[in-house]
């Protein structure tokens, strides 16, 4: 395969941003940021059943998702996939400019490493 059409297939066209650590892509493949954890969003139901042990701080979960838009408008960004994770969403660490985009969350106080 070329290096062109290697470097490309690494690019990745951002769509929606769900919360701090999900994503959907352009062609609606939704990613799961690899090794963070985020807080959940209002609506999820890892909130409405606590036995679920979501992070719940709505605030956070908030500032947070608007970070990582912010931080993947910045830039190109590239997604290096690794799996697929219990819900079928692909697990991937994305960059900006060489920046781990979940690594620039934790440093925030906006994330935390997955445990």
């Amino acid at each position: 395969m070329p290096m062109l059409a290697i470097l490309a297939a690494a690019t990745l066209c951002v769509g929606p941003v769900h919360d701090g650590d999900t994503i959907r892509t352009c062609e609606g493949e939704r990613i799961r940021i690899a090794n963070i954890d985020a807080p959940e969003m209002r609506n999820s139901p890892k909130c409405r059943d606590r036995r679920r042990n979501g992070w719940c701080d709505y605030d956070l979960a908030i500032r947070s998702r608007d970070a990582l838009a912010a931080f993947l408008a910045s830039g190109k960004a590239k997604i290096d996939r690794s799996g697929k994770d219990r819900y079928g969403r692909t697990l991937a660490t994305i960059s900006v400019r060489g920046r781990d985009a979940g690594e620039y969350l934790i440093e925030q106080g906006l994330a935390r490493p997955w445990r």
